[in-house]
């Protein structure tokens, strides 16, 4: 009796003091927790966006807050004023892809062999309004052959509308529309669809679309017959004669038959031309703007030996430009790289979207491997200009910041076998993956816990008791190491 009153003193005293040390210590670890998750918080901040989302909804409370009291909505409200501000709002705008080809000498053989369309119903139907307005759009009066034509561009058969030509001609020979329906379409043949633009040549008069749109198509099946200073040629002079049609874009054209021909003196003099700050851009401008500068050095580029001395004033410039190119158009590097298979390009392109890479690399490619270095370049420099701009779809760098709507119209204009290629990639970060998942978990857990309270409370104990016979092996182990009097002070706690 004595020793077990005389050695309670000593064990209430262990034991407040084992308990005031528990307590402190979950005070801390309380504060240390709170800390962690405001910490994670401010690293989470910028990368997930949270600034956003909480305005996001702040604007979603506000929005039917507003709806509720007025009747009408106040985003509807502000949009016109908003629209006419000033501010620059960027339009998905298609394009006549300068360098499309031939539907019946190329697309046509592509769908012969491989028995897929290259051609979406949208980018044919923009085909055809383009060729309904430019030769049938200034006259004032249709002639019964005209007539005839509007019809024929609108058939969504080939065969519909070649049939529709011929019965053109049959009302007047001298219908040149008619002809350069049968060039692009029935004829089978680079050279055959040559000779039918020719005719159309000879009876076009002075309609100067008519005379504009051949001319180009001729200089179009030079270059592809290997005729290319004859191209060239033909090209210049469509220019000189029509210098106020620069929408057409046939310095496109120009650039890439100089590029075949090696001429990069003439190169560089066409893009002292076009490549200026009031003009529109495109992939075929930055981009062989960036080939100029980078093949001056490419030759001799090491990223070993740039590494360790830096680089020098040209490499600089080379960079600088393929940053440039890359951040007007970034779908382009994995294309020249070879990184995404090339398709048939389509008739019309959309400017910065995966639709103009593909017009412009299936072109341009030859001419950066002709280039010794330049594809080694480009591969060691193009991913960075994404840390130049982090937040594209926020904030651009050279240029306006990357239209958000560029995927929607690019699936409109490449086929459906084509992976259309989305930039920025819309990756979820790995914590909202993990608590998705969790939440998920969570939610069957409770359904089936709901469902079968009996078979569920089975599968828990097998569980648990699973899970903790680890636990259990260790503490019977460490109780057999232990003294007694400790684990007997710890159960009186």
């Amino acid at each position: 009796m004595e020793d077990t009153a005389g050695s309670n003193p000593q064990s209430l005293g262990f034991t407040e003091k084992l308990k005031s040390w528990l307590s402190w210590s979950w005070t801390y670890v309380c504060f240390i927790w709170f800390g962690m998750v405001l910490i994670m918080i401010y690293v989470l901040w910028s990368p997930l966006k949270l600034s956003q989302v909480h305005c996001h909804y702040s604007d979603r409370i506000f929005e039917w807050w507003y709806f509720r009291k007025y009747g009408t909505s106040f985003i509807e409200q502000v949009s016109v004023s908003h629209l006419v501000s000033g501010k620059y709002v960027y339009k998905c705008k298609v394009w006549r892809n300068p360098l499309n080809l031939f539907r019946g000498a190329e697309y046509n053989r592509y769908t012969w062999v491989t028995g897929k369309e290259p051609l979406t119903y949208y980018d044919m139907n923009l085909s055809a309004q383009d060729h309904q307005t430019f030769f049938t759009g200034d006259i004032p009066q249709l002639r019964p052959e005209d007539a005839v034509m509007q019809k024929a561009w609108r058939e969504r058969n080939p065969q519909a509308r070649i049939r529709a030509a011929y019965q053109a001609i049959e009302m007047n020979h001298e219908c040149a529309a008619a002809y350069v329906l049968l060039a692009e379409e029935e004829a089978t043949t680079i050279t055959e669809a040559e000779r039918l633009f020719k005719k159309a040549l000879s009876i076009a008069g002075k309609d100067i679309n008519l005379l504009v749109y051949i001319k180009r198509r001729l200089a179009m099946c030079a270059r592809k017959l290997g005729r290319i200073k004859e191209a060239v040629k033909m090209m210049r002079d469509l220019m000189k004669e029509f210098p106020l049609l620069g929408m057409l874009n046939i310095h496109e054209n120009l650039l890439e038959a100089l590029l075949e021909l090696q001429a990069y003196a003439d190169v560089q003099a066409v893009l002292a031309k076009y490549d200026d700050i009031s003009l529109p851009k495109s992939a075929t401008i930055c981009y062989t703007s960036a080939l100029l500068k980078a093949r001056a050095v490419s030759d001799k580029f090491s990223p070993e030996a740039a590494s360790r001395r830096g680089l020098s004033t040209a490499e600089m410039n080379a960079v600088e430009a393929i940053h440039r190119a890359v951040e007007f158009n970034p779908h382009v590097p994995k294309y020249l790289l070879e990184m995404k298979s090339l398709i048939l390009p389509p008739e019309h392109i959309l400017k910065r979207g995966d639709s103009e890479a593909v017009a412009y690399a299936f072109f341009h490619l030859q001419h950066w491997k002709r280039a010794e270095g330049a594809l080694n370049l480009l591969h060691c420099t193009w991913e960075g200009t994404f840390r130049i701009i982090p937040y594209p779809l926020e904030k651009g760098h050279l240029f306006y910041p990357y239209p958000g709507c560029t995927e929607t119209a690019d699936r409109e204009l490449l086929p459906s076998f084509h992976e259309v290629s989305v930039y920025p990639k819309k990756e979820l970060p790995f914590f909202i993956l993990f608590t998705a998942g969790l939440c998920s978990f969570t939610a069957m857990l409770a359904m089936l816990t709901h469902q079968f309270p009996e078979l569920m409370g089975v599968f828990a104990k097998a569980f648990f008791s699973t899970l903790f016979a680890p636990l259990g092996f260790f503490a019977d182990k460490m109780e057999s190491f232990m003294p007694s009097s400790f684990w007997h002070q710890l159960t009186r706690i």
